[in-house]
């Protein structure tokens, strides 16, 4: 196998990676959008809600907002 083929093939697999990593990103995005929405409407606060998350109380919010129709 030549220097270039194997690059190649480097090059594939980081994308395949690459692609199963966003997917993964894509679906923790909506299981958190998901649950934080739960846990809103049962009544926890917004700063409880940040703070489990890691996240601040604005990006909650945005979280929110972005909710599926």
């Amino acid at each position: 196998m030549t220097e270039q083929e194997r690059t190649l093939r480097e090059i594939a697999k980081a994308a395949k990676r690459r692609a199963k990593a966003d997917a993964d990103r894509q679906k923790a995005t909506e299981d958190l959008r998901d649950y934080c929405a739960a846990a809103r409407f049962a009544g926890v606060s917004i700063t409880q809600i940040a703070s489990q998350a890691g996240l601040s109380r604005q990006g909650v919010y945005d979280l929110l907002a972005s909710a599926r129709p």
